[in-house]
């Protein structure tokens, strides 16, 4: 017999048909008269319940099915008596396909998020895990079908590169070559000749900068794919391998810059909240009772339009009246993210995109204010996050381009392709990064970056 899924079968009015159920059992609840199985396959954060008489069962075939175990439950589709769900499978036939044993490490309930990262290949089977993958899968339909819906293409840029976007040089190295017999000039330096690529390369941190390559044939682009930083962060917000999604639009300026971040953002929240309803309504009454609230005022809410210099002054008022800060707070500094969440969940009380910042703690490409102090930047805020989306306009004018590339010294000798987008056809554009996994955070409500990927990649971490 076909498997109908538990999702589907949930959904069912068909009662009286013999269905075939087959998952992973959540409880076994057993007595003379009766066993109740929840059964769950991943389809839906909801179990199906299995009654089976236990007169018509080997008695120990029944003590087998535990926690953990795989089954395969073959029965008649009624209305459910109890409460907490509509159908139940009265149970004819059983199979198990696997056991599952005493020292099963999932089958408690309670356990902390720390002690589940130890079994990264089985945290995945628990309610929470389902829930936040299930998510994850449907912010990631979100964002291919808003930008598909509005002209946008899909452009895939490469993973291992020989230009460094952020200038951090932060990257891991790809290499072909014997680390314990490395060729050197006489400087000291490495000698890459023999390398496959026969220069250094690595891991992309960004594929914006080809990203703009495409835009300016495309018109409008988007990247989604994975980025790679070696930072040494033992932080609940720093991945060293995570998704990165990156529109690129050509003839974009600031105002059309902070619409589109908008627009796309509530989107890809309200989808959640479309067709994530069951898990989200799990995650609110387990994880934060605020979830669900807080992802609907961010749709009703218009984001706040914040410059730089006005933000620091809210900032260094709410330091005059006595709001203590672990960091100082000064025109040309880098807000901290206690910074960023005073201005969104105290002050404003509402998401903010904050724009104009010191040209000096933002990058090279940013396209200067008339001011000569600040860049066409657009960061957006939001609550318990703080910052999860940077964007800028970028600088299209190669004179521009290059003398802020001389100040900074920036080695540019792989980046020449780069600069020719500046010398034939050149064009205003301007794009955004938003860190998937940061906007995962947001929608389930999780706390740590490391829970809202399957296998997360950090210091002195890459298990499974």
């Amino acid at each position: 017999m076909k498997r109908t899924k538990v999702v589907d079968a949930l959904k069912s009015t068909d009662f009286g048909k013999e269905i075939n159920v087959k998952g992973w059992v959540r409880t076994h609840r057993s007595s003379k008269a009766v066993d109740f199985i929840a059964l769950n396959d991943g389809s839906t954060i909801k179990n199906i319940q299995v009654v089976v008489d236990p007169a018509k069962f080997d008695a120990q075939m029944l003590k087998n099915i535990t926690t953990g175990a795989c089954i395969s439950a073959t029965g008649v589709l009624v209305e459910s008596q109890g409460a907490g769900q509509t159908v139940e499978v009265q149970c004819e036939a059983l199979e198990i396909y696997g056991l599952c044993g005493s020292d099963y490490p999932m089958q408690k309930k309670g356990q902390s998020f720390e002690y589940m990262r130890q079994y990264g290949h089985l945290r995945l089977r628990t309610n929470t895990f389902g829930a936040v993958m299930r998510i994850r899968h449907n912010m990631a339909m979100a964002i291919h079908t808003y930008f598909h819906e509005h002209g946008f293409f899909y452009f895939h840029t490469p993973l291992i590169t020989a230009s460094d976007c952020e200038g951090a040089g932060q990257m891991f190295q790809v290499t072909t070559m014997n680390l314990y017999d490395l060729k050197k000039e006489q400087n000291g330096k490495i000698n890459y000749a023999n390398d496959f690529f026969g220069k250094q390369t690595s891991l992309t941190v960004s594929g914006q900068l080809e990203g703009e390559l495409g835009a300016t044939a495309l018109g409008a682009i988007y990247t989604f794919g994975p980025t790679f930083r070696a930072e040494n962060s033992n932080t609940p917000r720093h991945l060293a391998e995570f998704w990165m999604i990156e529109p690129e639009v050509a003839f974009i300026d600031l105002d059309d810059l902070m619409e589109l971040e908008e627009d796309f953002i509530k989107y890809c929240v309200n989808w959640a909240l479309t067709h994530c309803k069951d898990d989200l309504e799990f995650l609110n009454k387990m994880i934060d009772k605020t979830l669900i609230a807080r992802l609907q005022s961010v749709v009703g809410e218009e984001f706040v339009r914040l410059p730089y210099t006005e933000g620091i002054k809210i900032l260094e008022e709410a330091v005059a009246k006595g709001h203590k800060f672990e960091f100082p707070v000064s025109w040309g500094m880098d807000l901290a993210s206690e910074h960023e969440r005073y201005l969104v969940e105290e002050h404003f009380k509402k998401p903010v995109i904050m724009i104009d910042y010191p040209k000096d703690i933002k990058a090279f490409y940013m396209k200067i204010n008339d001011d000569g102090r600040t860049v066409q930047g657009t960061d957006v805020l939001f609550p318990q996050i703080g910052e999860i989306i940077g964007g800028s306009v970028r600088e299209e004018n190669y004179d521009k381009l290059m003398s802020e590339i001389e100040r900074r010294n920036i080695p540019m000798k792989d980046m020449w392709w780069y600069l020719d987008t500046r010398k034939y056809g050149t064009c205003p554009h301007g794009g955004f990064g938003l860190g998937f996994e940061r906007l995962i955070l947001f929608v389930t409500g999780m706390q740590n970056i490391r829970d809202v990927i399957p296998f997360p990649r950090t210091p002195k971490t890459a298990e499974f």
